[in-house]
């Protein structure tokens, strides 16, 4: 039987299956629909696991119920909340996106992904999930378990992550939308639960594929040759140097520029490593151990060498950059703090509390 012949009831044998075994309770899947809430869960979800998401999400309405709240939001509250979920410039595009529906579109989201996708941070696969979702238009999304299923579902050959292959899944996804429009956003949601439940990318659970039987991958016992592997770089190795001058009940951090790796969170003090003197260590009174910490992202990885320096209380440190301000430790984790900070912080005083009172959980970003 031939793939393409079949696409209608694809769509139909995976409809009925997300009825019966997919997602209908996560935060965001409230009835009626609720565009803010889409939107925001679809921002979140960039790159980011559902696990993950359903905490900040959570965190995020209560304080920001309504797409007016969030925008006559500061983007140092919008940062704090994000704090540890990672990709910053979502949040600031968050922020961005909701003062432009306010102020141009009445509050309003438009209806159609092509409009949706002039907006700040909505690329073309998020405002398709929005515009099927929640105004029912037959526009294909295109996020990272869809291109998995899809790529196993026609053998793609192109690599991940390669044009090509992006060129090649898009017109597989726009193929395999269902005929009527009010079915969209049960496909939608359908597809997306496919990815995430069934055709995981380690383990797929092939037996439980209600669309299996078209699957070339599955047909060919060849499931764990796609998608194809990209090719592997060496990501290169950069470093950095901070200086975590803290006392008994609070820290120093200074808020980064608007540019950079973290634009706009705060950081302890930087360090030019060829300014200080040989044999240091044994110079710096309060020092009591230097902390190294890695991070990666997605161009190269991050070495941090982090001198941990105890002072006494609300001694400014010697030398200390203009901008480097004084918090009590509630204060410091309130901050829009990258998750190496977080977790030094939490080494530092392991006994700080959050806003909400309970213990800051490490979170990667």
């Amino acid at each position: 039987m031939a793939v393409n012949a079949k696409r209608p009831v694809f769509a139909h044998q995976l409809m009925a299956w997300q009825r019966m075994h997919g997602r209908h309770d996560l935060p965001w899947q409230i009835k009626p629909v609720d565009p803010y809430r889409v939107w925001l869960s679809e921002i979140m979800l960039q790159q980011t696991q559902v696990t993950t998401v359903i905490e900040y999400f959570e965190r995020f309405v209560a304080r920001f119920p309504t797409l007016h709240a969030l925008a006559c939001a500061s983007e140092q509250e919008v940062l704090s909340l994000w704090s540890g979920l990672g990709y910053y410039q979502r949040a600031r595009n968050l922020l961005a996106c909701a003062k432009t529906l306010t102020a141009q579109h009445d509050g309003r989201f438009p209806e159609s992904a092509q409009q949706l996708a002039l907006l700040p941070g909505i690329g073309p696969s998020t405002a398709a999930a929005i515009a099927s979702t929640v105004f029912g238009e037959r526009a294909a999304i295109l996020d990272g378990n869809v291109k998995r299923v899809f790529a196993r579902l026609t053998c793609a050959a192109p690599p991940w992550g390669s044009p090509a292959l992006e060129r090649t899944l898009w017109a597989e996804a726009v193929k395999r939308l269902p005929e009527q429009s009010d079915q969209m956003p049960i496909y939608t949601q359908a597809i997306m639960d496919l990815g995430a439940l069934i055709c995981r990318p380690k383990n797929p659970q092939c037996g439980r594929c209600p669309v299996a039987q078209y699957c070339q991958a599955f047909q060919r016992g060849q499931v764990d040759r796609y998608p194809v592997a990209r090719v592997r770089r060496s990501l290169p190795l950069r470093k950095a140097y901070w200086a975590l001058c803290f006392d008994a009940d609070g820290i120093w951090l200074m808020q980064q520029l608007s540019s950079g790796i973290w634009p706009s969170l705060w950081l302890p003090w930087a360090i030019n490593p060829d300014a200080l003197p040989r044999g240091w260590k044994s110079t710096i009174q309060g020092l009591q151990e230097v902390v190294e910490v890695r991070h990666c992202f997605t161009h190269y990885r991050l070495l941090i060498s982090a001198a941990m320096v105890r002072l006494n209380r609300n001694t400014p440190p010697i030398g200390a950059p203009k901008g480097l301000q004084r918090f009590v430790w509630k204060e410091a984790l309130r901050l829009p703090l990258p998750t190496p900070v977080a977790r030094l912080l939490s080494r530092l005083c392991p006994a700080a509390i959050t806003t909400d009172g309970e213990p800051r959980k490490s979170r990667r970003s």
